[in-house]
């Protein structure tokens, strides 16, 4: 399989298509190999428009909803961003070509692993992982610019709104009644508002679901 040419195709048809017009990302996912973030008996599903599952109940978010969330975020040179369950890395690959310095957080140690051994193969030196529980941040490096979910969550934490910048943006889906609703949330004032943006169905983060209801 050409990977290049399928990395071209899903630009021009997934990408591009889908109201995605920030050149500096689109040049970061046409130069970004996503097939090495995937299993190898997945990588000719790569680059379909579909989530890939990269370890038993974890999956790479398929391009297009991870593209128009990354351009949400409207990252700038100087930022420092967060992405909460980095899984393999590639979401905080792409971030590491538009931002200053990433921080990709992962709960399973295999996945954290291998995305550090892929930035390592990748040279990508700006971009560092962390292990620990997905809800609590990572409060070392706060605060961020910018706050990545890689997954959809049933409940947004404090913990997370609260390692936001003045200024910051988080990205990520909110599922409400079981509908995903990829949403952009803003920190101004102190105060954190957030704006739907489109529905997405993707596949869940651990760790984020909702308080169990009253059951009498």
């Amino acid at each position: 399989m050409d990977y290049a040419i399928a990395r071209q195709h899903m630009v021009n048809s997934q990408v591009r298509t889908n109201r995605v017009t920030d050149e500096r990302l689109i040049e970061a996912i046409r130069s970004l190999p996503r097939e090495r973030f995937v299993p190898e008996r997945a990588r000719a599903r790569a680059y379909l428009d579909d989530d890939v599952e990269i370890a038993p109940g974890r999956y790479l978010m398929e391009p297009m909803v991870s593209a128009r969330l990354i351009q949400e975020a409207d990252a700038k040179a100087e930022d420092m961003a967060l992405v909460v369950g980095g899984g393999t890395g590639y979401a905080a690959a792409l971030l590491a070509q538009l931002a200053h310095t990433v921080v990709a957080l992962e709960s399973e140690p295999l996945l954290a692993q291998r995305a550090s051994a892929v930035f390592g193969e990748l040279a990508i030196d700006n971009a560092v992982v962390f292990e620990g529980p997905l809800n609590a941040g990572c409060p070392k490096h706060a605060p961020y610019n910018i706050i990545y979910l890689d997954g959809a969550v049933e409940q947004m934490p404090s913990t997370l709104t609260s390692q936001l910048a003045e200024g910051g943006r988080m990205v990520g889906v909110l599922r409400d009644r079981g509908v995903g609703r990829a949403s952009l949330w803003i920190k101004s004032g102190g105060a954190v508002s957030r704006r739907v943006l489109f529905d997405a169905n993707v596949a869940p983060l651990p760790g984020f679901g909702a308080p169990a209801g009253f059951v009498f």
